[in-house]
């Protein structure tokens, strides 16, 4: 985030009004960023991952879906979707691990091909 820079350069002497055109935004969002730093979005966002973080520590051996279902309990309301995304930002998983897909790629042969690479190429019969 660029507005606590234009708050140093302020400091330093810098317009505020040349530091957001240089970095490329608006007076006017500077200052809503100023007047309320934190949105209510993050700081509900930082108390989910704080109440997934109780719930991880008391049973580790569930994901994202056991969290979004404790979470109610402690009076928070969010989606799956949500607690997925912030358990996934905060690195939050189930102690099991994932089993690989079959998404893997073949690596090289191990062996080369004799088979075709020892018959003659036959020549085409004309029909007749």
């Amino acid at each position: 985030m660029t507005y606590p820079l234009v708050l140093d350069l302020a400091a330093g002497g810098v317009p505020v009004a040349v530091t957001c055109r240089v970095l490329g935004f608006s007076k006017q969002a500077f200052y809503a960023w100023r007047k309320n730093p934190v949105s209510q979005r993050d700081w509900d966002d930082a108390h989910l991952i704080n109440a997934a973080l109780d719930v991880h520590c008391d049973d580790p051996a569930f994901g994202y879906l056991f969290i979004a279902d404790q979470l109610p309990a402690r009076g928070i309301e969010a989606g799956e979707n949500r607690v997925a995304r912030l358990c996934s930002q905060q690195r939050i998983w189930s102690v099991f691990s994932k089993k690989r897909g079959l998404s893997r790629t073949a690596g090289p042969p191990v062996h080369d091909d004799l088979v075709a690479a020892s018959s003659p190429r036959r020549p085409a019969i004309a029909p007749g």
